[in-house]
């Protein structure tokens, strides 16, 4: 029998290579589809990774003391304090429930507030967040969360804000301060416009801090407090001397 049109065993052939072609077909769509759901789902998982939310800005019309102290969020994310015109730049990496930078508060910190008050230096405050584990509520990143909230609504007021803080730092291992103390510290320093509750109760920078603080430990930042002096690090003892030597 001769192959032909009408030959039913080359036609039962035919309909098998087709039935198998379009099968192959089908696999394939679904393999690409699947392929690009799962790229999708990738993407969206990264973008809502990567989301470092609200970028703190600290308005050019923000109060500013008599004495011409103003702020600005760097594009690292440090809180800048100072004088426009300050030539001198001291960077301090520290964090709320750290007890050394509390220690480094009580001796130094009135260095920097002199050398902001008088021109001489300008203070960029890298406040970050990875002391979670030393409380059960995470109040190392609630607290460089209010940070952010003061900050950007009065920069004249933050380094009182700060050494309000450190004053009243809990201790390692308990629950630290809860968000109403936070409310209230601020508010005992003059931040009461209800905008920074609102702020401090809704973390609105809590990924802001995250993202901050990750790249903060990736730069080689070992420990904290770290301080650096246009740059280069300094010894909390050298702080007053490396100011001097910078003018």
């Amino acid at each position: 029998m001769s192959k032909g049109s009408n030959n039913p065993l080359a036609a039962a052939e035919r309909a098998d290579r087709k039935r198998k072609l379009l099968i192959q077909v089908a696999v394939a769509v679904v393999l690409v589809g699947l392929v690009a759901a799962i790229g999708i789902g990738i993407a969206i998982k990264n973008a809502a990774n990567n989301d470092e939310g609200p970028t703190p800005t600290i308005a050019a019309t923000a109060p500013q003391n008599p004495a011409g102290i103003t702020g600005a969020i760097t594009d690292s994310g440090y809180i800048r304090i100072g004088k426009p015109d300050a030539k001198t730049t001291v960077r301090l990496v520290a964090d709320l429930q750290c007890p050394a930078c509390k220690a480094f508060e009580a001796q130094y910190g009135q260095v920097l507030e002199d050398a902001v008050a008088n021109g001489t230096a300008a203070v960029e405050y890298n406040i970050i967040a990875f002391l979670d584990r030393a409380s059960s509520t995470e109040y190392s990143s609630r607290a460089a969360n209010a940070a952010y909230c003061v900050a950007v609504a009065d920069p004249a007021k933050f380094q009182s804000w700060l050494k309000t803080m450190y004053a009243q730092q809990p201790a390692e291992g308990g629950a630290g301060l809860p968000d109403a103390s936070l409310v209230q510290i601020a508010r005992t320093v003059g931040y009461t416009d209800p905008a920074i509750e609102q702020c401090i109760t809704d973390r609105t920078y809590d990924r802001y801090v995250a993202a901050r603080t990750d790249e903060t430990l990736t730069s080689g930042v070992q420990s904290t407090p770290s301080v650096f002096v246009n740059g280069t690090q300094v010894a909390p003892d050298q702080l007053a001397g490396a100011i001097t030597a910078a003018q």
